[in-house]
């Protein structure tokens, strides 16, 4: 028996990076690109490693720009951190596993550092597999949180729900983490909205820019601890941002809608540090005109174009900053 299972890359439309912060985002699945994994029984419970796990390099500036784009351990750390929180979870459900063991590969097409969710992609897919191999229903809003788990206390990575939420339930979903929901439950309200209802988005990403997001956040997440109210204020602001973007949605007010993303970023500029290289990126498009945003904690964009002239300006443009324009498949 051969299971393949798949989780798609996400952007962030509205609210980041406030779900890490019990603030509230909009997010769409990029089916354009994914994670997969395939499971099959097996003897022995084995991983098997892809080229990024390896540990043979052409030279000393190759080790340095693998660990750069794909950091120090590839994606095995992140199958090895979902099985382990599965086993968890089906212990303390009082689910008893079958005494079987399986062999399992991960694939991904997602590119790496750039704010796409390639990780938890991963981490998504593998507890799909398992669950399937070992015929365990997990609840839908429950899934999130487990992926997450896996990535935070395993693995030291820091990062929020929105990013499994969106890759769990897939389309458009809209994610309220009021600390009160979190807190009592363990999860937040997802909300999905009918992509149906969304304008024209791009989304574009830097080929040749890298940047690991745990890093990126790390100052963001020790200034809200410490209560810093420019900080705790601005995240506040940002999931306002999101709250408003779902009526706006609603209300096919695209006007309305590309300004909350400017805004969006806006907010982010106040509170963290835009590499020069970033910023030009959003620079760039909005002096084609259309709206721009980080899709995540940076690298890419993404926005609202007003017709195909406007795209076509959108690919010639950030072609020159080394960035890939591509019209997001989201169902």
């Amino acid at each position: 028996m051969m299971i393949e299972t798949r989780a798609y890359a996400r952007a962030g439309l509205l609210g980041n990076p406030s779900d890490g912060y019990f603030g509230k985002t909009i997010s769409i699945s990029v089916r354009n690109f994914g994670a997969s994994i395939t499971l099959h029984e097996s003897p022995e419970l084995q991983i098997e490693p892809q080229v990024q796990d390896s540990n043979v390099f052409k030279n000393i500036f190759h080790l340095r720009d693998t660990i750069s784009t794909i950091g120090y351990h590839g994606g095995i750390p992140l199958v090895k951190a979902s099985i382990k929180k599965f086993v968890e979870y089906c212990e303390k459900e009082n689910i008893k596993l079958n005494n079987q063991n399986f062999t399992i590969r991960y694939r991904t097409t997602i590119p790496r550092q750039v704010g796409l969710a390639g990780s938890s992609a991963i981490v998504v897919a593998t507890l799909r597999a398992l669950m399937q191999f070992y015929k365990v229903e997990i609840p839908h809003p429950i899934l999130p949180t487990l992926a997450l788990k896996a990535e935070v206390e395993e693995l030291g990575i820091t990062a929020g729900l929105q990013d499994r939420v969106i890759q769990c339930y897939e389309g458009c979903v809209y994610m309220d983490f009021t600390r009160e929901l979190i807190e009592k439950q363990g999860y937040g309200l997802y909300e999905p909205i009918d992509p149906r209802l969304l304008p024209k988005l791009y989304i574009a990403y830097k080929t040749d820019l890298s940047k690991v997001s745990g890093k990126v956040l790390n100052t963001i997440r020790e200034r809200w601890e410490q209560g810093d109210p420019h900080v705790v204020g601005t995240l506040q602001n940002i999931a306002g941002v999101a709250g408003e973007g779902r009526d706006v949605i609603r209300n096919q007010d695209f006007q309305r809608l590309g300004e909350l993303v400017n805004q969006n970023f806006n907010y982010r500029s106040q509170i963290m540090t835009i590499t020069e290289r970033n910023q030009a990126m959003v620079d760039t498009a909005r002096a084609c005109g259309a709206s721009a945003s980080f899709t995540g904690s940076g690298g890419s964009i993404i926005g609202i174009y007003r017709d195909e002239e406007m795209l076509n300006r959108l690919f010639v443009e950030l072609k020159k900053q080394n960035a890939r324009v591509i019209k997001p498949f989201i169902v």
